[in-house]
């Protein structure tokens, strides 16, 4: 009897979506500092947790790109609240802009690969690029404008990636294509 293996995309896309929804929100400036809470609990446990063992999971079924971007990310909202609830103090704009510069690099790269990849998957990261480098250019600059700019991008970047979690599980559960990706 062959044993049919989980698709652990959808949990590991699942937690990027909502993660970044809810902290695109407060970078859009829909909501404020006082709501930051919240998206820390999600990052350490959906964002960063399930999303690393999303990643994990990729690895034993030797998906090397599911791997590195579910325990990539997965790792980025981890640090991501560490640094807010614990380390924060003290350290100033530009280093935090040079921290998401460098996960906008990883991004780039990351979504060259998508080329090859689903148009869905692409798009996802066709959107998190520009999300990454506005983010890191409003935090080197002082210029909340980008930082704005760059909330309304992670919030189609999250429509993006809940659609494509939504249709891998929808599409697995029907047996056939019901939403393309």
């Amino acid at each position: 009897m062959d044993k049919k293996w989980i698709n652990p995309a959808p949990l590991g896309l699942s937690g990027f979506a909502l993660t970044t929804w809810l902290l695109s929100m407060v970078n859009a400036g829909w909501f404020g500092g006082a709501d930051v809470p919240m998206v820390l609990a999600c990052a350490f446990a959906f964002g960063g947790t399930a999303q690393f063992f999303a990643g994990l999971f990729e690895a034993g079924a030797g998906n090397s790109f599911g791997f590195l971007a579910f325990c990539g990310y997965g790792a980025f909202w981890w640090t991501f609240a560490l640094f807010v609830e614990f380390f924060a103090k003290g350290v100033e704009g530009p280093f935090v802009g040079w921290y998401l510069l460098l996960w906008g690099v990883f991004t780039t790269y990351m979504w060259i690969a998508t080329w090859k990849k689903g148009k869905v998957l692409m798009l996802v990261f066709t959107a998190l690029v520009p999300t990454f480098f506005l983010l890191a250019a409003g935090a080197l600059t002082g210029n909340g404008g980008l930082t704005v700019f760059g909330g309304y991008l992670g919030l189609v970047t999250a429509v993006l990636a809940f659609y494509l979690a939504g249709a891998e599980v929808i599409n697995e559960s029907w047996g056939r294509v019901v939403l393309p990706v």
